[in-house]
């Protein structure tokens, strides 16, 4: 195997200490002359499953994305497990890196590779392992789904919706990270799919330890799973609170979304 990176250490801020494991600060993020995020603050505290919601068009993938540095943002800083991450080398960058995992919206998964290699992609980027290892690592992440050890061999074409998400966030867990990113993990599923995947997430938090990143629009997902919820409106992080403060918040688009008609509808189903 490889030499691990050390993850760097940070004499002002313990991470032991610090309730936050990632902290956006100042967040601006715009494309051409439009800005989609400003000045956007936000903590994720550890242990937490934290939903992100918002309208069409608000932002809510764009800070997922600039916060794994896919999106380039203009200014601001993100604080991960106490470190400020534009002062890391790369060695600690990559300490830092392999501690996330990433389940894309629509899985991301490679259509020409099967579930078992699929899942093993992080492993080849960030370690060298004996195959045998490998495939024993990925089919225990697998059985960590829900998924039998059957489906290793398969292709993403041979996967229902609700199996191809498990098998990416099989993917997300490779490594064993400390804190999870979903981006609308139960987007396409049917109502039974997507509570199971929601009872899913929370017992891996509770399981494993993890904290989540949340992006959804699912008032379900928001209800079952979250802790608090995050809403972006006005390039920013306008309320957070729990399912309850949000309920009692009276401004407009949050009013409507949360005891609106739908929403009414969704509590009494509960």
């Amino acid at each position: 195997m490889t030499a691990t990176p050390q993850t760097p250490q940070n004499t002002a801020s313990s991470e032991t200490g610090a309730r936050a494991i990632l902290s956006v600060k100042g967040l601006t993020v715009g494309f051409s002359s439009r800005l989609v995020l400003e000045n956007l603050d936000l903590d994720v505290q550890r242990g937490e499953i934290l939903g992100i919601v918002g309208a069409s068009g608000t932002g809510k993938s764009v800070l997922l994305r600039s916060v794994l540095g896919l999106v380039q943002r203009q200014s601001g800083q993100f604080i991960m497990f106490g470190h400020n991450t534009e002062k890391l080398s790369r060695q600690e960058r990559l300490a830092i890196e392999r501690r996330l995992g990433v389940l894309f919206q629509h899985g991301a998964l490679f259509s020409s590779l099967s579930v078992l290699q699929n899942i093993q992609v992080p492993m080849r980027e960030y370690y060298t392992l004996p195959q045998r290892l490998m495939d024993e690592l990925a089919i225990s992440k697998l059985e960590l789904v829900g998924l039998s050890p059957d489906a290793a061999h398969k292709f993403p074409s041979e996967l229902s919706g609700g199996m191809i998400k498990r098998a990416a966030l099989a993917r997300a867990l490779a490594l064993d990270p400390q804190l999870l990113f979903l981006d609308e993990p139960t987007s396409g599923l049917d109502p039974i799919s997507a509570e199971e995947f929601d009872d899913l997430i929370s017992t891996l938090r509770d399981t494993l330890g993890l904290t989540v990143f949340m992006v959804t629009h699912d008032l379900d997902s928001l209800s079952q799973a979250c802790d608090r919820i995050a809403v972006l409106a006005e390039r920013r992080v306008l309320a957070i609170g729990n399912m309850n403060d949000l309920q009692k918040n009276p401004h407009p688009w949050i009013k409507s979304y949360f005891t609106g008609k739908r929403a009414i509808r969704q509590w009494d189903k509960n």
